[in-house]
């Protein structure tokens, strides 16, 4: 009987420092190939695919490609900045649609908010379609914040409250009680204390023409 199978093998062409994204830190990584050979008899004997080369994290093991080398730390913090004021404007969007409206109101607030607020001006055609999104995923405000806040520092998270308290309370005389239940459990889900939400709050009306 022929025992014929398939087997991946991997191996280390060179080591050197990089920055991790996911370590968010200076860590020693190797450069590594793997390739998919067939065996027989358990002995890797023809190459079935071309090698694959991927960089690996020696602490978190992360597998990155290889473009991974050409990122520093700045280059990081810029991209993860650019990326946490996307979704904070998100946020806010799914706060104003919580009692399942937009008024032009909100509208106008909302493009304030993320040029004055969050230093991330959109067009109005981007703020509809960002709309248009969110009215059609069904996806809950706690929901969405619950999972991309995990990456937030707390300087991020608090300005995120500030500028979705303004959404809430845009062209309204009286929070809705969906939008306060909902700013309710913002507090909790960003692990704010009631001194820090409050302050925050405080701060927020500051820019109550927002």
């Amino acid at each position: 009987m022929i025992f014929i199978s398939t087997m991946q093998l991997t191996r280390t062409l060179e080591r050197g420092d990089f920055f991790c994204p996911t370590c968010e830190s200076i860590q020693g990584y190797r450069l590594r190939s793997k390739r998919t050979f067939l065996t027989l008899y358990f002995i890797p004997t023809i190459p079935l695919s071309a090698p694959e080369p991927f960089i690996q994290c020696d602490h978190c093991k992360s597998p990155w490609d290889l473009s991974v080398l050409h990122i520093d730390e700045r280059t990081h913090k810029k991209v993860r900045e650019n990326q946490f004021r996307n979704e904070a404007i998100r946020s806010c969007v799914l706060m104003a649609l919580e009692d399942e409206e937009i008024t032009e109101p909100e509208i106008q607030s909302l493009l304030r908010i993320s040029r004055v607020i969050l230093n991330n001006p959109i067009e109005r055609e981007e703020l509809g379609r960002l709309c248009s999104v969110a009215m059609h995923s069904g996806i809950e405000t706690q929901n969405y914040v619950m999972t991309v806040s995990k990456r937030w520092t707390m300087q991020q998270r608090l300005l995120a409250i500030q500028a979705m308290f303004l959404a809430a309370s845009s062209g309204e005389k009286n929070i809705s009680d969906a939008k306060v239940r909902q700013l309710g459990r913002m507090k909790d889900l960003l692990e704010l204390t009631d001194t820090e939400f409050e302050a925050v709050i405080e701060d927020a009306l500051l820019y109550a023409g927002v």
